[in-house]
């Protein structure tokens, strides 16, 4: 899923006007040992491709490091990394001693804004660890959601949508990370009562439903209309009732039930709680 990028990016930050040098120091460049590199402990990257480093341990040994990272230099003459954490990984593997470098002086909440934009701007991350590096830049920089949209150059509902993110049941929370899920059905599902979301994230990647389906249910949920399950589980059908159940489901984004008699016959029971999803359905047929 593609990330957007945070509006104005790292001018959110810094900013785009002329600014004090004492305040806002220009970058200096330098060629620094690897050793003394460290990662940024509040890198809100968590996942790293081992086949994408060891290519691009490849490339760097055979061409060296073309764009230089960029770190904080601190008390102890180390360098924090800001953003090429990657590179850094990467060179190391190859056995390099220096790295070109960008040393920028920085506050700790600058430090962390910088490295979430710059792995946002670049795709990097997952919408979770978005979500948990704004809520680290709330917690250890006391901003409030407001002053945070404000650093980040993120729109005000952006950052909101993010942070609900975070309250969702762990399951949920895993399979947006892992892409089973989009931010759209997370977002959706994140608008059910806590009661209702795991099951709605089971019917989603059960059934592949769409962001619109999810929503269609987490409206029917609010609006109080009745639910019945799509197969008790109790009952020995055949694995073709069920998956008859399962398309007519994605098909009318209403629970569907099965009730088979004795003799083998039955009826197939659509659930809908007004005209208007009679009328729903009729625009379904059509576009079938």
């Amino acid at each position: 899923m593609k990330q957007k990028g945070l509006g104005r990016g790292l001018d959110a930050i810094f900013g785009s006007d002329p600014v004090d040098i004492k305040a806002k120091p220009m970058s200096e460049m330098a060629e620094i040992a690897v050793a003394d590199i460290i990662p940024n402990p509040t890198q809100p990257r968590t996942e790293f491709d081992e086949t994408a480093l060891a290519e691009l341990s490849e490339s760097i040994r055979a061409l060296g490091v073309i764009q230089p990272i960029t770190v904080k230099r601190t008390d102890e003459g180390k360098y924090i990394i800001i953003s090429g954490e990657r590179r850094w990984r990467a060179a190391r593997a190859a056995g390099v001693e220096t790295l070109p470098a960008y040393i920028r002086e920085v506050d700790d909440t600058n430090l962390h804004a910088m490295a979430l934009v710059e792995n946002v701007q670049r795709q990097d991350l997952n919408a979770i660890e978005i979500a948990l590096g704004l809520q680290r830049l709330i917690d250890e920089c006391g901003l409030t959601q407001d002053a945070l949209s404000e650093k980040v150059g993120m729109k005000r509902p952006t950052v909101s949508n993010y942070m609900r993110l975070l309250k969702l049941p762990a399951e949920v929370q895993l399979a947006l990370k892992e892409g089973v899920i989009t931010m759209g059905h997370a977002k959706a599902i994140a608008g059910a009562d806590p009661g209702h979301q795991l099951q709605l994230l089971r019917k989603c990647i059960k059934k592949d439903l769409s962001v619109r389906q999810i929503e269609e249910m987490v409206r029917n949920l609010a609006e109080g209309k009745t639910r019945s399950a799509a197969v008790a589980d109790d009952e020995e059908y055949p694995e073709t009732y069920s998956r008859l159940v399962e398309q007519l489901e994605k098909f009318f984004s209403q629970d569907i039930s099965i009730k088979r008699g004795k003799n083998g016959g039955g009826k197939i029971i659509i659930d809908f709680a007004d005209d208007k999803d009679i009328e729903r359905f009729i625009e379904r047929f059509k576009e079938a």
